[in-house]
């Protein structure tokens, strides 16, 4: 287990933020750290994603920030150039990960499907993002694919929210959840920050009850 699976699995949930300007970036570390979740994955889904890594990596210190939706190699360059500490990707880009794997880029590769668990193993990737979750039969799946890959754990994300992410988080071969419902664009856009805050110290609070 790498330094960053390891906080990962510490924090149990990783906020999946969509920034469109990078303005937005130091609110949303801050209502992040204020709601008691100090990471943050910044998805390569708008032009603003290597500014925002860049600017809460040297501003919040105590934010843990990776890059997600990540699907080249130039991406990949451009992501740990500014400063993220982990590589998540939606699906098994081989070129992707082979080039983490390589330079010892932790990297959490997105998978579906046993073929695609068997690619991560071949590279002796044992951590996976399983997206997308609820719709590639949730935690049933989960389960039937830890069955022959005992060695295998699972970042499910992807129709993860407050009502099934303790479902989750109580199966012992998921090692964490990722989640957008307390980050939504929207929110980040209009400003709405204290409503980030509330809804992760929400999530906070749940994954931590006993």
């Amino acid at each position: 287990m790498n330094e960053a699976v390891k906080k990962i699995s510490e924090l149990k949930l990783i906020p999946v933020v969509k920034i469109e300007d990078p303005k937005d970036a130091l609110p949303l570390g801050q209502a992040l750290l204020d709601g008691g979740l100090p990471a943050a994955e910044i998805t390569f889904r708008t032009e603003a994603a290597e500014e925002s890594i860049r600017s809460l990596v040297k501003n919040k210190p105590d934010l843990f920030v990776g890059a997600g939706t990540v699907l080249t190699v130039e991406q990949i360059k451009r992501a740990v150039g500014a400063g993220a500490s982990f590589i998540v990707t939606p699906g098994f880009n081989p070129k992707v990960v082979d080039y983490c794997v390589a330079n010892n880029i932790p990297i959490t590769p997105g998978i579906n499907s046993p073929t695609q668990v068997e690619m991560a193993l071949d590279r002796g990737v044992k951590y996976v993002k399983f997206f997308p979750a609820e719709i590639s039969g949730g935690l049933k799946m989960i389960k039937a694919l830890s069955a022959p890959y005992t060695e295998v754990r699972f970042m499910p994300t992807g129709g993860i929210n407050i009502s099934n992410i303790k479902d989750y988080l109580a199966f012992p071969k998921v090692f964490a959840c990722g989640g957008s419902w307390m980050v939504k664009a929207d929110y980040i856009s209009k400003g709405n920050f204290s409503e980030i805050t509330r809804l992760t110290k929400e999530a906070v609070d749940l994954i931590n009850k006993g």
